[in-house]
């Protein structure tokens, strides 16, 4: 699989401009809601929507490319980033500075809301006990990619499967 970076970048806008009112959307929440979209999408398609690599670290997830597709957003002035109070904590939170233009097909579009729709209401520390009994997150050790073939082992609760979609 290749790394597909437009995707990747137009679902991190996209992600962004859906969650922009939510004050607990950070760094760890936009990496665990990138990371069930593209395992979501496998467990309907067979594909990643995004072919990002995810590694199991002692935070929750950490997609290979998201760093560097931020920090690259960042100096094209597409996004800023704040690191805000939160609780008793300090998140970094992405900021969107342009409208966003991408455009999904109808079944990827479905598959994106759906899963944010799913996650949005937690926080960092609530998405990081959610992530700890998925079945892929689970299967790999500290420091190796998580297998999205392991979705497919997924209970009800994280299943999308289960739900008619529209566009399949």
């Amino acid at each position: 699989m290749h790394f597909d970076k437009d995707t990747y970048i137009k679902l991190l806008i996209h992600i962004l401009s859906k969650c922009y009112n939510r004050p607990q959307i950070g760094k760890t929440m936009l990496c665990t809601i990138l990371y069930f979209i593209d395992f979501n999408y496998y467990e309907i398609y067979g594909t990643l929507l995004t072919k990002e690599t995810y590694i199991k670290s002692k935070k929750g997830i950490k997609p290979k490319h998201f760093l560097e597709i931020t920090r690259e957003l960042i100096e094209k002035k597409k996004l800023f980033l704040r690191k805000e109070p939160y609780y008793n904590r300090i998140i970094h939170r992405y900021y969107l500075t342009i409208i966003p233009q991408a455009k999904f097909a109808e079944r990827e579009l479905e598959i994106i809301d759906l899963s944010i729709e799913k996650l949005i209401n937690h926080n960092a520390s609530s998405i990081a006990k959610y992530t700890r009994t998925d079945p892929p997150f689970n299967a790999a050790n500290l420091g190796e990619e998580i297998d999205c073939r392991y979705v497919f082992s997924r209970k009800k609760e994280y299943s999308l499967r289960k739900i008619k979609l529209k566009n399949k």
